[in-house]
């Protein structure tokens, strides 16, 4: 645009400017002053359309956005409940893990219960044939210390 562009604005409507040049009917005047009013008129209206290309390219970008949003927050929403239903399905793992241990550590108390038992068991027979076992070396161990003594006393007398 140059420095002598016709701008036509409201306060010059206001005004009425243009009908000094309309008074006298002057043709070249009225003339000139329809072309102004023409040309801005069709630079206005090439701005608007300008103006609606871009409203236009912004209101797809903001249904774009919006729809892009939507897809996110049904995604957040979408793992929310997948982080949920993970967290109660580990809960409900751990509390079978637990109980699962607990059985076989009850289990196992057991088992070692029962070995303790078999033990003491074989320890207490071990002791009493270890008893019996001394019992009879002590007998055998009589009889031999008295049949010594029988000897010594049968060569003294």
């Amino acid at each position: 645009m140059t420095e002598d562009a016709f701008h036509l604005t409201p306060l010059d409507i206001r005004k009425q400017e243009f009908r000094r040049v309309l008074r006298g009917y002057e043709p070249g005047g009225v003339e000139e002053f329809r072309t102004r009013v023409a040309e801005e008129l069709e630079r206005l209206l090439r701005e608007r359309a300008v103006l609606e290309e871009r409203l236009a390219a912004f209101a797809d970008q903001l249904r774009t956005f919006r729809e892009r949003e939507h897809a996110m927050n049904e995604a957040l929403v979408a793992a929310q409940q997948l982080r949920e239903e993970t967290r109660t399905a580990a809960e409900r793992e751990a509390e079978a893990i637990v109980r699962a241990a607990e059985a076989e550590g009850r289990q196992r108390v057991e088992e070692a219960r029962g070995a303790e038992n078999e033990a003491r068991r074989q320890l207490a027979e071990a002791e009493r044939q270890f008893q019996a076992y001394l019992g009879g070396f002590r007998a055998l161990l009589e009889r031999q210390v008295a049949e010594l003594r029988a000897l010594d006393g049968s060569r003294d007398g």
